[in-house]
């Protein structure tokens, strides 16, 4: 079993993680801007960058690459909640190819208001459609989350919004000029490239979180996941292919915060077989897929020239599908997740169970008296 072990003030990391802002004896791997004005509106805003200081990763512990089919627990660091509400500090864009179409998409991210949530408006012949990240928004899990219907809808946006909730991004726009987010290298480290050189906003509100009181689960086709009561967000994911090259891989996280987000998960990229590839290519879909943004796998094992970023990138990869889909919630969770071969439809069938049992958690709002009672997130659940 490997261990990876965050001192409480300043984190020893992985060489992925190459700056540490640290404030208050706190640490974060974004960079932390001046607090937001409640009149903030414009995109083009700049704020003042604050007087944080700024530090260099510290050795001593390596990457936790456990090799082959195994279990990788991460320890992680004492991080104080976030209690504030973020957004970006300015408009940041980048153009890449869509996983399925291989058409060139162009996304834009941009600041939004306190409350706003995450929203999509894409472009389509003059005319923009907006939809929100919520339960109700989704049309398809089939192989990537959809959110929207017709020229309304986005695809593939399950990395991007990983990156966001992983950094703790509350309010922004996502902008695109196409059906489906681009999907890069396959993982979300470029979007959470993206989002640092936006830099971070921390607005005036407080920010809700979804915090389990009672466990809730979901099963389908003898796979099941669930949630659970726990003093942080925690995970537990297991994966089991018939391809001994994956094998039966599980990863424990102890608690999920940006800098373990960005470490040990952002990096990890989609994978595939070659036979199910060829036959998604056949039928119009995985167009833009290949070695370079996707993890393919033949019967004698990785067939991409640079191998793999980590001995157990497959299970790490379903954690950033799960942190996406969870995204859906609208608000950042406290619980503990612990899922037994899952996907998109496994993931978004908790989503739906959770809402459903509205007395199985709390929207709970820190503030500086205490804990004050917020009400329920906008689910718009539609019925199963």
């Amino acid at each position: 079993m490997t261990y990876v072990t965050y001192d409480r003030r300043f984190p020893t990391v992985s060489p992925a993680l190459s700056i540490v802002v640290c404030r208050r004896r706190r640490a974060t791997v974004i960079n932390r801007l001046a607090k937001s004005s409640p009149k903030f509106a414009r995109p083009s805003a700049k704020p003042h960058p604050s007087k944080a200081e700024s530090v260099a990763s510290r050795g001593g512990a390596s990457a936790a690459d456990a090799v082959g089919a195994g279990f990788l627990t991460v320890v992680a660091w004492r991080q104080e909640a976030v209690t504030q509400q973020r957004t970006l500090a300015q408009r940041v864009a980048c153009t890449g190819l869509g996983l399925h179409t291989g058409q060139p998409v162009r996304l834009s991210l941009s600041p939004a208001r306190v409350n706003t949530g995450i929203r999509f408006i894409r472009h389509t012949d003059g005319v923009e459609y907006e939809t929100p990240v919520i339960a109700g928004s989704v049309s398809a899990t089939h192989h990537a989350t959809t959110l929207g219907c017709g020229d309304a809808s986005v695809s593939t946006v399950e990395h991007l919004l990983a990156s966001l909730h992983g950094l703790q991004i509350h309010n922004a726009i996502v902008g695109v000029d196409g059906p489906e987010v681009p999907v890069m290298d396959g993982s979300a480290e470029a979007f959470v490239h993206l989002i640092e050189t936006a830099g971070v906003y921390e607005q005036h509100e407080v920010q809700p979180v979804l915090r389990i009181d009672r466990k809730v689960e979901f099963r389908s086709e003898g796979r099941s996941i669930s949630i659970e009561p726990a003093r942080h967000f925690q995970i537990s994911y297991r994966i089991d292919f018939k391809h001994p090259t994956i094998g039966v891989q599980q990863i424990e996280i102890d608690r999920l915060n940006p800098a373990i987000f960005q470490a040990e998960i952002a990096r990890a990229r989609t994978f595939g077989f070659l036979e199910e590839v060829e036959a998604l290519q056949r039928a119009g879909l995985g167009l833009g897929g290949s070695l370079g943004n996707t993890v393919v796998l033949d019967r004698n094992g990785v067939m991409n020239p640079g191998g793999l970023r980590f001995g157990d990138e497959f299970v790490r990869h379903k954690v950033l599908d799960l942190m996406g889909d969870l995204a859906l919630l609208g608000a950042p969770v406290v619980g503990r997740v612990r899922v037994d071969r899952g996907g998109h439809a496994l993931h978004y069938g908790l989503v739906l169970e959770v809402l459903a049992q509205s007395s199985s958690w709390t929207m709970v709002g820190e503030s500086v008296r205490g804990v004050k009672k917020i009400t329920a997130p906008n689910s718009g659940v539609p019925s199963l």
